[in-house]
Order: structure tokens, then C-alpha cells, then sequence
């Protein structure tokens, strides 16, 4: 009864960002069970992993949460953009033995949408929560916390790095993590801090590459934490930034927010803005691409279809948008509540026979 009780209370206290996080590790290490079973091979690690993260779930409170802040003592600070990312490497200081020299500051927010212009300002921040509110759907948002505060946290972590620790900021191709990492370098521009970049999904890639099989990632959250324990081990080889680079990447984040749009993304080393409507007609070849003869097709399979065919790390709550907006706008055909891209199909709308 009392491990019942402490199960309910974990998952309680959770946000919904931290449970997806969870449930992707936990799905991770399933997968290598089924792996390591069909191959024949011992289980004992995938199965440490799991009893770890009930270990570390049923045991957290809010106390042991802060210690994740930066303190005086710490000689790194890790930057990281998304709270997948950051459990995956929270488990994976912890098992390294380095939680206490090691310090995490998240940046949750996915500023490859949505307007960020005057971030610094109430104002501003007032201005992206309404756009969001109205066009992404709640779920994909979640409901817990206040902005201003979760605002407040990161200046207050960001400003608490003692001037001895090196700052490393993680940051693959995916736009999410390279908007993130402008901003980051942007709030972090007058530290005195070194400053060192590593892509956890270069080095993972590196490390796993054989002629007969390359793996890919489409951004660092997807790393397993093993892995990330082995790209840990790599980051004193990966690249420190001058006083220049740090101006010059603060400066492109300044450049993107002045653009005034909703979305962005990631191309010859450069975050670019584009117009709203960018991927609509991709969303719309994939739709004809499989469509049965009916033509309907539920809203969530042509989203996923859709991530897994793009080069670009936006999300399926910005296509979901998308798609809604192209209902809206008269080009397709809806079957169906809108409640959740679960819940509808659509189809393109029928052009009437003119006589």
C-alpha cells in the first residue's frame, strides 16, 4: 500500500513536460529489452535503468529538485534546450557520479515558434503566451507552473553561475536547440564564464557509426541516457567559444527576434525565419501521398507521417496548427471533432463540377 501511495505521489508531482520525459526514457529502455532479448544478449543493464528511474521518481521531492540549481561549488553548468533532453542528462550526471559538480539549466520553451520579439519584457512574453494559446493545442503546452516564474527561474539560474564553472551549451541541428542556444548565449552574453559548444547528436552519431549502419537523431532528447554517459566523456574535445563567437551568436538571436514572424528554422548553420504558412504545402503533398480511396485520413497519422518525412525539428502541435488553418481557410475537408489531432480527419476539399 505504501509504495502505491509513493508511485501516485511521484507521478503527482510530475509536470506534464517531466512525464513525457519519463515515459521516453522508459520507453527507451524497453526498446533495448526487446533488443538485448532478441539478440540473445544479458538484460541486467536496461533493467537497472528501469528500477533507477523509479529509484530516483519515488524518492525525489522538491527539495532534491533544487539541487539541480546551480551552486557556488559547481565547476560545470550544463545549458540545455528542452525537458526530454534534460531528464536524459539528469540521469545520466547522476550515474556518471557528477550531480553535485555538474548543474543543469534548462531552457523548456520552443522558440522555433511562435513570436519572441521583447522576451525581456512582460509585455513581450504576454504577446508569445496569447499566440500560443490560440493556436496550439493545450495539450501540447501543458498547464503547469506560471511563465513569470519559470521566466524568473532561468535569469535567476542563469545569473547564479559562479564565475570558476564553464558553461556548456548542448546544441544538435534540430532549430529548437539552436534558437535555444542563441537565446541562451544571448542572456549569457556579459558572463565572464568559458564557454564551450557540444552537439550530443554529432558526438552519439560518431561514436555509433559503422560502415554497415549509421544511426541519426533528429534532436539530443532522443539520446538514450547510456549514451549520453559516453558523450559526457567527450565534451573537454568539443569547441570553445571567443568572447567574439558569444557576441556574434547573441547578436543573431537579436537579428531573428527583430523579423517579427512565428517561424523558424534551421539551415547552412543559420536559424532563418519563414513565412507561417512554410510547410503547408508539404503537409498537403503528404496527405495526397496517402490518402485511401475515400480520401479522408486521420489528422494524426498525416502529422506523423509529416515529422518523419521533415528535415526540420518543428514539432506535430505547429503542423497540427497548420492543418487547422487550412481547414479553416476552405483547402480541406474536416470529418470529425477538432478536439485533438486524434479525434478528426480530413481530406482535400472537393472542387464542385461546373457546367
Amino acid at each position: 500500500m505504501k509504495e502505491r501511495f509513493e508511485i501516485k505521489h511521484a507521478v503527482h508531482v510530475l509536470s506534464s513536460e517531466e512525464l513525457k520525459s519519463c515515459l521516453g526514457l522508459v520507453l527507451q529502455y524497453i526498446w533495448r529489452l526487446k533488443e538485448q532479448k532478441e539478440n540473445g544478449k544479458p538484460v541486467d543493464g536496461a533493467i537497472d535503468g528501469l528500477i533507477g528511474i523509479y529509484d530516483r521518481l519515488t524518492a525525489a521531492d522538491d527539495e532534491e529538485r533544487t539541487l539541480w540549481d546551480p551552486a557556488p561549488g559547481c565547476t560545470h553548468i550544463h545549458v540545455v534546450t528542452g525537458d526530454s533532453f534534460a531528464g536524459g542528462m539528469k540521469l545520466a550526471l547522476r550515474e556518471l557520479g557528477l550531480s553535485d559538480a555538474h548543474k543543469l539549466v534548462t531552457i523548456s520553451d520552443n522558440f522555433a515558434i511562435g513570436p519572441i520579439g521583447r522576451l525581456d519584457t512582460p509585455e513581450g512574453r504576454q504577446s508569445r503566451r496569447d499566440w500560443l494559446r490560440h493556436n496550439i493545442a493545450s495539450s501540447a503546452l501543458g498547464d503547469d507552473g506560471d511563465p513569470e516564474e519559470e521566466y524568473g527561474r532561468l535569469l535567476h539560474n542563469l545569473h547564479s553561475i559562479p564565475e570558476q564553472a564553464e558553461i556548456i551549451v548542448w546544441a544538435s541541428r534540430s532549430v529548437t536547440e539552436q534558437t535555444g542556444k542563441r537565446y541562451a548565449l544571448h542572456l549569457l552574453r556579459h558572463k565572464p564564464n568559458t564557454v564551450r559548444i557540444c552537439d550530443a547528436c554529432a558526438i552519439s552519431e560518431e561514436l555509433q557509426g559503422r560502415p554497415d549502419h549509421f544511426i541519426t537523431y533528429r534532436r539530443s532528447g532522443e539520446i538514450a541516457p547510456d549514451m549520453l554517459k559516453e558523450v559526457l566523456l567527450r565534451t573537454d574535445g568539443q569547441k570553445l567559444l571567443s568572447a567574439a563567437d558569444v557576441r556574434r551568436l547573441a547578436e543573431e538571436w537579436e537579428a531573428i527576434v527583430e523579423q517579427g514572424g512565428v517561424l523558424r528554422i534551421f539551415e547552412n548553420d543559420t536559424v532563418r525565419e519563414v513565412p507561417a504558412d512554410f510547410f503547408d504545402p508539404f503537409l498537403l503533398e503528404t496527405l495526397d501521398r496517402i490518402a485511401d480511396a475515400e480520401g479522408y485520413v486521420k489528422a494524426a497519422r498525416v502529422i506523423g507521417t509529416a515529422i518523419g518525412d521533415c528535415d526540420q525539428d518543428i514539432g506535430d502541435s505547429y503542423f497540427e496548427y497548420r492543418l487547422r488553418e487550412l481547414i479553416y481557410a476552405g483547402v480541406l475537408e474536416i470529418k470529425g471533432i477538432p478536439a485533438g489531432m486524434r479525434y478528426y480527419s480530413v481530406r482535400r476539399k472537393a472542387v464542385p463540377l461546373t457546367h
